[in-house]
């Protein structure tokens, strides 16, 4: 029966003239991203809108590099063409050994949707099945968790969930399927759950729901990790009374054991949900200050240690009122928790992405002015630390003299030249084609193919 349903689904036509075919599970003739608007206006600007195709932070992971076959898989919001906000959940790969990207596939047609908070993010599991975990939208829109037919092909996918979920953030563990996500109970609220075969999956269960006062609502946003498939850790903050343009302070808890028992950095158990705001797992006490905390990456150092990166800013509103918008890492350095700051950009919804590694610690983002002043995106740059995150310096401009502005620059999992970040341009104020680019730490960057007529293309090489 249900296979009958979805065969009839399959069948649907939309619009005016009935002219567009629902398009899941089909290869697309193009790497075309998605352009939105919140529609939330204020003196200088919206307040969010542009190219949001790898949108958003708490979408995570976005690509992966397979080592077994040498191919980066990402998945992004792509639209049908230039001329329309039609929401595609696609996936591409990216062949390292050829230097080849395949036609992208639409895992999900968001038929009527021009939303990229239903944006998917990407899952590789052991025996090397691709799952796509399709955001939904609180309660009106469901989510889907999608899995590859065969292991490493992008090719068919068959659904095996339909749920309520938004910002998926599927891992990979020594026990299974691990799966932080986000449910719309009035407010945002911080779930998990978790599975050995990504088949059947444990009760949803409440992460965190902490109120500034008793009979308050309460909500948070996070970004999450895994390290070496022993632990998975997440960083959120909390939005005071449910209000999300008031989101402040800075939480961290991890787990050790499949998200059986819950600890602070220090190893010391914390009870679910956590329902208080002065915890032992708030990393900064940021509403005291006054500050809006906005979420970006998170991962840990080679000892396992978690660092969180953030930009902290003086309000919601787009503009010099709320700034300086400062881009900020938060560490635990075996000891105790330690703060930094990198750079100022000009928007908070400016999104890059965190680089640990022994002897530096790196940041790609569009840390500089664009060409659409107080927009989201920039001009990308990387910064450098060669003391673990104490001190910065901007180490290479990767544009300069851009038409349109870059955003959310996002990391793969276990990263390989030259496929070392990807992100989507367009105008930060209006309308425009989006394109999707990936680039390495020698400066080279790659356009994907907007037009694609064959199967496999070379992308364009443009610096």
């Amino acid at each position: 029966m249900k296979e009958f349903i979805l065969l009839l689904v399959a069948l649907v036509t939309i619009g005016s003239a009935g002219k567009a075919q629902i398009l899941t599970n089909q290869k697309f003739n193009g790497y075309r991203a998605i352009w939105f608007e919140l529609n939330q206006k204020y003196e200088y600007g919206d307040k969010y809108s542009g190219a949001l195709g790898t949108y958003t932070a708490k979408h995570v992971p976005l690509a992966i590099y397979a080592k077994e076959v040498d191919k980066t898989f990402f998945v992004y919001g792509g639209t049908t063409n230039a001329d329309e906000r039609h929401l595609l959940c696609m996936i591409g790969e990216y062949d390292h050994k050829s230097g080849m990207v395949s036609k992208p596939t639409v895992v999900y047609d968001k038929q009527g949707v021009d939303d990229p908070h239903d944006n998917p993010s990407l899952l590789i599991d052991d025996e090397g099945y691709i799952w796509v975990f399709v955001s939904g939208r609180g309660q009106t829109r469901p989510g889907f968790k999608y899995k590859s037919r065969k292991p490493f092909d992008i090719n068919d996918f068959e659904q095996i969930t339909e749920e309520e979920m938004t910002y998926p953030q599927p891992w990979e563990t020594q026990f299974g399927f691990f799966h932080f996500f986000t449910k719309y109970t009035g407010v945002r609220q911080l779930y998990f759950e978790t599975s050995t075969d990504g088949i059947h999956w444990t009760d949803d269960k409440l992460l965190a729901a902490i109120p500034v006062n008793e009979g308050e609502k309460s909500g948070h946003y996070q970004t999450s990790a895994c390290f070496e498939g022993k632990k998975v850790g997440t960083f959120f903050n909390r939005h005071p009374n449910g209000n999300v343009d008031k989101r402040s302070d800075l939480y961290y808890v991890e787990s050790f054991d499949f998200g059986k028992t819950w600890n602070d950095v220090l190893g010391g158990e914390l009870e679910l949900p956590l329902l208080k705001m002065d915890t032992p797992a708030r990393v900064v006490n940021y509403s005291e200050q006054g500050k809006n905390v906005y979420m970006k990456d998170m991962d840990f150092d080679k000892n396992g240690n978690p660092v969180c990166l953030y930009i902290r800013s003086n309000g919601h509103e787009p503009g010099p009122k709320s700034a300086p918008y400062e881009w900020c890492i938060s560490k635990w350095d075996g000891v105790k928790w330690q703060t930094f700051m990198i750079t100022t950009s000009d928007h908070n919804y400016d999104m890059g992405s965190l680089y640990l590694s022994e002897k530096e610690w790196k940041i790609v983002g569009p840390t500089q002015p664009g060409p659409q002043k107080w927009g989201v995106g920039g001009e990308l740059a990387v910064w450098s630390s060669k003391n673990k995150g104490e001190n910065w310096k901007r180490k290479k401009m990767l544009t300069k003299n851009s038409k349109l502005s870059h955003s959310y620059v996002r990391r793969p999992v276990s990263h390989k030249s030259p496929f070392c970040f990807f992100w989507a341009d367009g105008d930060s104020h209006q309308f425009s084609k989006s394109e999707l680019y990936f680039g390495d730490f020698d400066g080279n960057i790659w356009k994907l193919p907007y037009e694609m007529k064959k199967s496999k293309e070379k992308p364009e090489k443009i610096k």
